[in-house]
């Protein structure tokens, strides 16, 4: 049995009536051996919680930290302090981190539109590196990025981390390994949620710096809509626009011009058809995928009462009427992995990267599959501009993707 994958009593190995074991008797409340250091460049939000999730995962250590923001720095300092006792290493460039003999990866996670930059200022290093999404901004810069990868000698994992969500672990199993449903006929994925949160000088509310919200939030959505359909898309169609988040907006003379809802219709190359809907004017958090097939469907369903800041709540119903048995169940990780981040998602990330990092198979996504899940949202994103629906392939060979997307 694989040391992660060993049994852990979480509860009782912190717990005050337990600290009577010595380091020596213990055995199911050891914690594994870190063994590899990682540097985390982007300690915002999301920075933050690769460093939670990196510690409560324990088979690497965070071993330096670098932001362009002292502050930031200062705070996720701060917060590490409260759950892990090693001394984080203060870098004051880029160059220092890169040039640390004792990191073994790096973790990018800066602002969406400095992701390309950053990445050409490490990957010379030839360690590891985790890619938070989206990957680019662009798609001229997310094809060079997968040129790169392509080219390069160790790991670039791109950190579309909902494929590690519960309910959809579950309905890819029953879907595509139990084939439950039967031949896939239509996917329909939903997102009801609040506003874009605050980030340092707002820079998620602007087209320009986040790529759009379609590619900024939504491209998780599109990856798992692409990884159902097993199938390339064809044709998008959608609809969109701002109708009440930060219209009134402003930061140095620009107004704020993020998308605040969409409809998206995708058909794939082989027969599949898919929606999402997005709506980000919401009191909660609500998140639905519905998948049918000539059998019956699946309901992979998220829901968080953020209001009265209840547990999140996952679910799988399969539906399938006189074809098999029909069922709905409760999902859901520990709550110490769900508390971590993203519903324990981005743990579940982490012990992929490590996994790769050791030499084990693993699902975790690549570049190429980042690239198809911008190329869904840019053509959504085109087609809200234009009023057309967008095809696929004039969209690859407008964009020079055809011979980048040939595998």
């Amino acid at each position: 049995m694989t040391e992660h994958k060993k049994v852990r009593l979480r509860a009782f190995e912190n717990a005050s009536s337990q600290r009577h074991v010595p380091e020596a008797d213990r055995y199911l409340y050891k914690a594994p051996i870190a063994k590899h250091r990682l540097a985390i460049i982007g300690t915002g939000t999301i920075g933050q919680e690769h460093m939670r999730v990196a510690s409560l995962l324990g088979r690497a250590q965070i071993h330096g930290i670098f932001d362009l923001e002292s502050h930031s720095m200062d705070m996720a300092a701060t917060e590490f302090s409260r759950y892990n006792k090693n001394t984080l290493v203060r870098y004051d460039s880029i160059e220092a981190l890169c040039a640390d003999e004792q990191v073994d990866a790096i973790f990018i996670c800066t602002p969406n539109f400095t992701h390309f930059d950053v990445l050409n200022q490490v990957i010379h290093t030839g360690k590891p590196i985790f890619l938070e999404k989206p990957m680019a901004t662009s798609l001229a810069d997310a094809k060079a990025i997968v040129e790169m990868s392509e080219r390069y000698s160790n790991i670039i994992q791109i950190g579309l981390q909902y494929r590690y969500k519960a309910q959809y672990v579950e309905a890819f199993h029953e879907a595509l390994a139990r084939k439950t449903l039967g031949e896939i006929k239509t996917i329909s994925v939903s997102e009801y949620r609040p506003p874009f949160l605050d980030k340092v000088k707002q820079w998620n509310k602007f087209n320009e710096f986040s790529g759009g919200t379609l590619v900024e939030k939504c491209c998780h959505y599109f990856d798992l809509i692409n990884l159902m359909a097993q199938s390339r898309p064809q044709r998008v169609f959608a609809s969109g626009g701002q109708a009440v988040n930060f219209t009134d907006f402003e930061r140095d003379g620009k107004k704020s011009d993020i998308d605040d809802h969409s409809f998206v219709i995708i058909d794939y190359e082989n027969g599949v058809r898919a929606n999402f809907t997005l709506n980000m004017f919401c009191a909660d958090f609500d998140e639905e995928m519905i998948v049918s097939g000539e059998h019956g469907r699946l309901i992979a369903a998220e829901k968080s009462d953020f209001q009265h800041q209840q547990p999140t709540k996952t679910s799988l119903t399969i539906e399938l009427g006189e074809t098999g048995a029909s069922r709905k169940q409760d999902l859901g990780y520990s709550s110490i992995i769900e508390s971590s981040g993203h519903h324990g998602s981005t743990f579940y990330e982490h012990a992929a990267f490590i996994d790769e990092l050791e030499g084990k198979d693993v699902h975790s996504a690549t570049a190429q599959q980042g690239l198809w899940a911008i190329v869904v949202a840019s053509a959504a994103q085109a087609s809200i501009r234009t009023g057309e629906a967008i095809n696929i392939k004039a969209f690859l060979t407008e964009h020079d993707l055809i011979a980048t997307l040939s595998e």
